[in-house]
């Protein structure tokens, strides 16, 4: 099948003039590379085909304070090129920071870019920095977009030296499966930049910029595939060497020598890990390199993703430890114990040890008869109470004697808490945690039609246990049960998808209407603990209410390299009304 340009997949046109996808595959990337105050460092190479379009001369002239949809309030520009500009704001509605890329609506690349921020947002891989809007209102064009204040680019990490082989391992790995995912859905990046990769706090490496970076500036190319399986052997070359593997200086690093080509990372730096080094110098073939080996060229991320993960694997280092102070001998192991020192050698001396002088004051004799008091004392009191024990063992044995039976619900024997029989549901519906979008609401009614077979089952996230760490997902998610009527609850048993999921029950007080929010459940009925399959909890006194949260927290691995979860029936158990 021949190659094509796949900077966005057809976005419909609300506008009347031609669709948004004429515009956007002409764009294969995604917006500036802006992260923490910084831009990109100039543009990247003109290869494979790749066009960069004219720009404009201006980008639209706004402030710090200007509000957008009086909503994210504007804070920092961070770059102004190519007739755009990007910012740093706030997200006032959610307190949040965000990027936003502005530029004038009768921009020659404006529709481009929002077909292409669109397409991006369609994608949803947590791999990648998230297209939260795209929106075109009062002359404007603006794309908004995740900000990781706790990222840091592979421009600042290669500042620092080359990267070890573990995680350079992991950078080409994350980094081409990413990229493979985007490219089945018809997304190319072709300004993947050490500036477009984010490395994030738990290690896990982003990109940035898919469909819109390139948008924004007029890149095209004829084999976006084998531009960006370029890019990445470029990213992979530079973390083993430290160097860009192109003549020209780019990004804070070195060029390679002029006049002598694409040489080998081994020949570039001392103890680049081999296996490495030939996956780099098959990804940068295209640019007319020469593999050390026979081995065909990559074309294709998926084919640098595959080469990566048929690696025999490559072990983190060994953590670093200080080494504990050399042993020191005694005098008695070295043999010197009782000989005379040799002339010249320091001589140390005995340390006579006196024991403490005896208890023969007043004082000391005032002591003892005082410990001895309390000795007696104490023996006295546990005669005595074990005197009291016994007899009321006694008293006990003569009461059942005579036929006295204790009563249930008694001091001595509490009445059992009641299971109580099912209630009849009436409505299950998913909570929006925090205001944010529900977790397939469609499925809620499976998990209280009375089938075990089918259920609320979430979507797969990667990186994170608590939902990906989605913003609005990391508090979790769950199921809210409507019993229809106030009711007086006794327990809950539940059947999970999955074993290992951290989960607790809540319930709203008794009065409430429609609650929707996490802390609109006051009421706990079960503690936040991790689950088996089938969880049971009967509660030691009935809860007055009609509203019931089972609130998932933290989800299970799959098995699959990601975490999933679900609820496949819900059965609350009361006194009914």
């Amino acid at each position: 099948m021949a190659e094509r340009s796949t900077a966005a997949v057809d976005v419909a046109d609300n506008s009347g003039d031609e669709p948004l996808a004429a515009d956007a595959v002409k764009a294969t990337a995604d917006g500036a590379d802006i992260q923490d105050g910084r831009a990109a460092d100039g543009p990247m190479p003109e290869k494979d085909g790749e066009r960069i379009g004219a720009a404009p001369a201006a980008a639209p002239e706004l402030h710090s304070g200007h509000k957008l949809a009086r909503r994210y309030r504007l804070e920092e520009c961070v770059t102004r090129v190519d007739g755009f500009s990007s910012w740093r704001a706030m997200d006032e509605k959610l307190r949040r920071a965000v990027g936003v890329h502005l530029l004038p609506a009768d921009h020659p690349r404006a529709r481009s870019v929002l077909a292409a921020a669109r397409s991006s947002a369609l994608l949803g891989d947590p791999r990648f920095v998230q297209v939260l809007d795209a929106v075109e209102e009062n002359d404007l064009v603006y794309v908004v977009h995740e900000w990781l204040p706790d990222a840091t680019e592979l421009t600042a990490l290669l500042a620092a030296g080359p990267l070890e082989a573990h995680e350079a391992y992991q950078l080409v790995s994350q980094i081409s499966q990413a990229m493979a995912a985007a490219h089945r859905e018809g997304l190319a990046h072709l300004r993947l930049t050490p500036s477009a990769i984010l490395r994030t706090s738990s290690g896990q490496y982003r990109i940035r910029g898919l469909a819109v970076n390139a948008a924004l500036r007029g890149i095209t190319s004829e084999t976006p595939q084998r531009a960006d399986t370029e890019a990445v052997g470029a990213l992979l070359y530079a973390a083993l060497t430290q160097r860009w593997p192109y003549e020209n200086d780019a990004y804070g690093l070195t060029g390679l020598p002029k006049g002598v080509g694409l040489i080998a990372p081994d020949q570039v730096r001392a103890g680049v890990h081999r296996g490495l080094g030939e996956l780099a110098m098959r990804a940068l073939a295209n640019d007319g390199a020469t593999a050390s080996r026979q081995e065909p060229a990559f074309t294709t991320p998926e084919e640098l993703a595959k080469a990566v993960a048929a690696m025999p694997r490559i072990r983190p280092p060994e953590p670093a430890f200080t080494a504990p102070p050399e042993y020191q001998h005694t005098t008695y192991q070295q043999g010197s114990y009782g000989r005379p020192a040799p002339a010249g050698m320091p001589t140390t001396q005995p340390v006579t040890v006196v024991p403490p002088p005896p208890l023969q004051s007043r004082t000391g004799k005032v002591l003892k008869w005082g410990v001895a008091a309390l000795l007696i004392a104490a023996l006295g009191l546990g005669s005595w109470q074990l005197a009291d024990t016994l007899l009321g063992r006694t008293n006990q044995g003569s009461s059942s004697d005579t036929g006295q039976t204790p009563q249930p619900g008694g001091a001595d024997n509490p009445k059992p808490p009641e299971a109580g029989k099912p209630l009849k549901p009436a409505h299950a519906s998913v909570i929006a945690i925090g205001g944010e979008d529900q977790v397939k609401p469609e499925d809620a009614p499976r998990a209280i039609d009375g089938s075990a077979g089918s259920g609320w089952v979430t979507p797969q996230y990667f990186g994170h246990s608590n939902f990906g760490n989605l913003p609005g997902r990391k508090d979790g998610s769950g199921i809210i049960v409507d019993l229809g009527s106030e009711q007086n609850v006794t327990g809950i048993d539940l059947k999970l998808s999955a074993a290992g999921q951290k989960l607790q029950v809540l319930a709203a007080p008794a009065g409430a209407s429609g609650p929707d929010l996490l802390s609109e459940f006051s009421q706990r009925l079960t503690k936040a603990d991790t689950a088996k399959k089938d969880f049971s909890a009967t509660l030691d006194q009935p809860v007055r209410t009609r509203y019931v949260l089972v609130h998932i927290i933290d989800l299970p691995s799959d098995g699959e390299g990601g975490y999933r979860g679900g609820i496949n029936e819900i059965q609350i158990r009361g006194q009914g009304s």
